[in-house]
C-alpha cells in the first residue's frame, strides 16, 4: 500500500469516527452541532441525521480496508460535505442564533471533503 494510500485509509478512519461521533458532539457544544434547542434526542429530524451519518461513518470506515475499490463512496463523502456544508453556512448566515455552525460543522465538513478530495486525486488508480 503507498503512503498516500495509508494517509488516505487513516483519513477515512479519523472521520469515519467523526461521523459515529456526531450524537455526543451535539451533547458538548449544541450550537455547533445540532440545528434545534433543547436535547440532542428533542428532535426527530437531528436523530435522523445521526443515523444516516453514523452508518455512512461505519462504511467510511470499512473502506478504509481498500481505498480504491472504494472510490465512488469516498467521492460520494466529498461532494455531500461540499452539498451539506454549503446549505447549512447558507441557513446560518440568515439565522444570527446558528451561526455557531459557521466555526462548528462547517468548517468540519469542509475539511473533510478537502484532505478526502486531496488525497483521492494523489491516489494510484487501480
Amino acid at each position: 500500500m503507498s503512503d498516500n494510500n495509508k494517509l488516505l485509509s487513516y483519513a477515512l478512519i479519523v472521520f469515519g469516527a467523526a461521523f459515529c461521533l456526531i450524537f455526543p458532539l451535539s451533547a458538548v457544544w449544541p450550537s455547533g452541532w445540532s440545528w434545534h434547542d433543547g436535547p440532542p434526542a428533542a428532535n426527530d429530524y437531528f436523530l435522523m441525521i445521526v443515523g444516516v451519518y453514523a452508518t455512512l461513518g461505519i462504511f467510511m470506515i470499512r473502506a478504509a480496508k481498500d481505498p480504491a475499490a472504494n472510490a465512488s463512496l469516498i467521492w460520494f463523502v466529498v461532494w455531500s460535505s461540499i452539498v451539506h456544508a454549503g446549505v447549512m453556512a447558507w441557513e446560518a448566515m440568515r439565522n444570527p442564533m446558528m451561526g455557531g455552525h459557521l466555526i462548528g460543522d462547517v468548517p468540519a465538513l469542509l475539511l473533510i471533503a478537502l484532505v478526502l478530495g486531496y488525497l483521492m486525486k494523489r491516489a494510484p488508480a487501480r
